[in-house]
């Protein structure tokens, strides 16, 4: 059964990058690189990922591009551009001429106005992305839910995944009004959504019985053609390693059919990413 880690991450400090690391555990603030994920990837049975932005700076996609082009096991990158700034398509442009440039993600999470994704000047580079075939991944936490819907009716065509299934408040038990949001989302676009993150989302209080009802919403919503699994590694082991976030996961999809499996293991992350992957 294919496996395809949709979401992870690599840094290298020195680079400069990485300043929102500062604010965290020295548990992850410090280099996470190929030869350490690796292990991980053969131990799992995981075949391929698609590396993710952490950093908001273009040198840093082109960092993780060039480590795509050196590691076969990379598929797909999601890169960065500054959505604001009239520079934006020339660099995507370039970027774009990479093979394995998939798509762009903004951190809408930390953009201080919930319905920043809706301003009208956007309006140029959202068209672009249509029309060139990249995806949007939507860094979004509930309160931006909302706005994500609206963005999604103005641009049906624009392919769309939802990382970390929109952040619920786990921790905090908070399924509702997320689990509303998010199911109006699903029947109302053809959004994808990812099982990543979740297992942070629970912090100290994860384990599979408080991440049960959260994972088994997203299926219910988006179904398994419409959702794809990502650890959000290294970012997961501040409350699970590697090996336990698959595992809650391999526990989940047990109850599921060998093709819905297939799906949310790997098929559905190489249909939205369009991964040139065998």
């Amino acid at each position: 059964m294919l496996r395809v880690d949709s979401h992870q991450h690599f840094w290298q400090l020195n680079r400069g990058d990485y300043h929102w690391l500062n604010a965290e555990p020295a548990t992850i603030n410090r280099d996470f690189l190929p030869q350490d994920l690796q292990p991980l990837l053969r131990k799992n049975a995981v075949d391929y990922t698609v590396i993710v932005q952490a950093a908001e700076t273009v040198e840093e996609t082109d960092y993780i591009l060039e480590l795509a082009n050196t590691h076969p096991f990379v598929a797909g990158v999601v890169g960065w551009v500054d959505m604001n700034s009239p520079a934006s398509i020339k660099i995507l442009e370039r970027l774009g001429q990479h093979p394995k440039l998939v798509g762009i993600r903004p951190v809408i999470q930390g953009i201080a106005d919930p319905n920043w994704m809706l301003k009208p000047e956007l309006d140029t580079i959202f068209k672009y992305l249509i029309d060139n075939d990249l995806s949007f991944d939507a860094l979004v936490k509930p309160i931006h839910l909302d706005a994500l819907y609206i963005l999604l009716q103005r641009y049906p065509e624009l392919r769309v995944v939802i990382d970390h299934g929109a952040k619920p408040d786990i921790a905090s038990d908070g399924f509702n009004p997320w689990a509303e949001k998010i199911q109006k989302i699903s029947e109302g676009s053809h959004a994808f959504c990812k099982i990543s993150g979740l297992v942070t989302e629970a912090g100290a209080s994860a384990s599979y019985a408080k991440l049960y009802p959260y994972m088994n919403h997203l299926v219910s919503c988006f179904g398994a053609h419409r959702l794809m699994w990502g650890s959000d590694w290294p970012v997961c082991t501040l409350a699970a390693t590697y090996d336990e976030w698959i595992g809650y996961l391999d526990t989940f999809l047990k109850q599921f059919s060998l093709d819905e499996q297939k799906s949310i293991w790997g098929e559905s992350a190489v249909k939205f990413y369009k991964l040139g992957v065998v």
